[in-house]
């Protein structure tokens, strides 16, 4: 079996895919992978034949941050996505037997397998992406389900009115028929839930078919830097800081380092896409580029992050608390699952200042909050990946 694997946007969207890409592979299946022209040489040395999708969607910084894109480059953006997703995985498809695609922003991965007479399934990360009255688009849990449910109507416009048109003219080029909703076109009528039954329980999806696999979790095995290692063992456990592909501004990082102080706790500072910085050169912080999370998050006292769906699954799974900076898209839901859990807190990204953040960080350092967080560490759950290959087997049998 020949099996098609794409993924766009950021390493959190991308790496999924990847860890997936892996279970198939180890089970003797041919593996091919579309994914963003940053992740090539990144796949390349994990063994696997990529062909680039889309764009590197790093977060800009200095200038070009403070400088939003006008209309017209939104509408350009978009136009060039499409064709390239469309174009991309058309060429990538050639003697697959069935692809599979991770977050909604695929917008041509149904249409390409609907054209060469294959299966195709859609996988999202995170409850909040699948239509629901148990909650509004890329909202946290709960609400009026009436309220949810127009919000909902008002999102599948919103798509239609962005992307309809497009779509059907790839379609067309493709001999293929018109769509009349893109959303429910890309999610299909049976889509794949890739969170934990724990952190990301499935909501109620009326009119959809939806499988729950888990997360997909990429098995890392990389040593942490012996400058890091030496950090940890010169004292007691530090708190980790990192906001990944987030586009966090060093003010940012400053306001979380001296509230971690004020807690009497040494930092990890990872430096992300924002490329965080100490404030001063004393001994209790360390700055660290790309790291293990696997290996380091069990030797830490807390993590703070900004909340994306891996982060999240992998700092539960070590067992450690959690204070969650949620920015955007599904970052508020992660962040109240952890405080429904007890496993930690959260604040607002507008209010981020240091009286907001240091009662938020002692509350997660709090011991009650550590015991629970190492009580859930047990249950969440790392065969995702493996759950999500028998399902491929058994559509392409």
């Amino acid at each position: 079996m020949r099996v098609l694997l794409t993924g766009v946007g950021t390493r959190g969207d991308v790496q999924p895919v990847v860890a997936l890409a892996a279970e198939v592979r180890r089970r003797g299946h041919d593996v091919k992978l579309c994914v963003p022209p940053n992740f090539l040489d990144w796949v390349g040395n994990l063994g696997f034949t990529a062909t680039p999708i889309g764009i590197a969607m790093r977060a800009p910084s200095g200038a070009a941050a403070a400088q939003a894109p006008t209309p017209e480059q939104l509408r350009a953006l978009l136009e060039h996505l499409v064709k390239d997703q469309f174009d991309a995985t058309a060429s990538a498809a050639e003697g697959c037997d069935v692809i599979v695609a991770g977050g909604a922003h695929q917008y041509a991965a149904r249409s390409i397998a609907e054209r060469m007479g294959i299966p195709s399934m859609i996988a999202v990360y995170a409850p909040v992406a699948l239509p629901s009255p148990d909650h509004a688009p890329a909202g946290e849990p709960g609400g009026d389900p009436e309220e949810n449910r127009r919000r909902w109507q008002d999102e599948s416009r919103s798509w239609n009115e962005r992307l309809l048109e497009r779509l059907n003219a790839h379609r067309a080029r493709l001999g293929l028929g018109p769509l009349s909703d893109v959303l429910g076109h890309i999610l299909g009528k049976d889509p794949w839930l890739a969170t934990d039954l724990v952190l990301g329980p499935r909501p109620a999806t009326p009119g959809l078919l939806v499988t729950q696999t888990g997360a997909w979790i990429l098995p890392d095995q990389t040593l942490l830097e012996s400058a890091l290692e030496a950090f940890l063992a010169a004292g007691e456990p530090p708190v980790y800081i990192g906001f990944g592909s987030m586009p966090a501004d060093q003010q940012t990082g400053r306001i979380v380092i001296e509230a971690v102080r004020a807690a009497g706790r040494r930092v990890v500072l990872s430096q992300g896409w924002a490329e965080l910085g100490l404030v001063d050169g004393a001994s209790d912080c360390i700055a660290i580029g790309d790291v293990n999370h696997q290996a380091l998050f069990p030797k830490v006292a807390a993590v703070v992050h900004h909340g994306g769906a891996g982060t999240t699954t992998i700092a539960a799974r070590a067992g450690v608390p959690q204070l969650i900076v949620p920015m955007f898209s599904d970052q508020p839901y992660w962040a109240s699952r952890v405080r429904a859990l007890g496993i930690g807190t959260s604040v607002a990204r507008g209010a981020l200042r240091a009286e907001s953040l240091l009662p938020a960080l002692q509350g997660a350092l709090d011991p009650g909050v550590a015991a629970r967080a190492a009580a859930i560490a047990g249950t969440v759950a790392m065969n995702g990946t493996a759950v999500a290959a028998d399902l491929i087997e058994q559509i392409s049998a």
